[in-house]
């Protein structure tokens, strides 16, 4: 498998985001903070009412694995593509 395929999804459940920042702190380049206080997952795709999905690649992961382990309220998932086992 190459390293440049999107193995994984990154979830962010946007309606738990309480605003804390620790996913735009540990990964700027992937999170921003809106005018609402909430986070927004940078080139997210939206699902339905504030679920954002985005897909990444294995050398991503332990980016967005940090900034999933830092929420406070578990707003962030991410589980491997092919197999949907929940990493986070």
């Amino acid at each position: 498998m190459k390293n440049e395929e999107k193995q994984f999804i990154v979830i962010l459940e946007r309606k738990k985001c309480i605003g804390a920042a620790a996913c735009l702190t540990s990964d700027p380049e992937n999170w921003v903070m809106q005018n609402d206080g909430k986070i927004k997952l940078i080139g997210g795709k939206e699902e339905n009412e504030e679920i954002y999905k985005k897909e990444i690649t294995a050398e991503e992961l332990e980016r967005f694995k940090t900034a999933g382990y830092g929420c406070p309220v578990n707003a962030i998932h991410i589980i491997e593509k092919k197999t949907g086992k929940r990493i986070i």
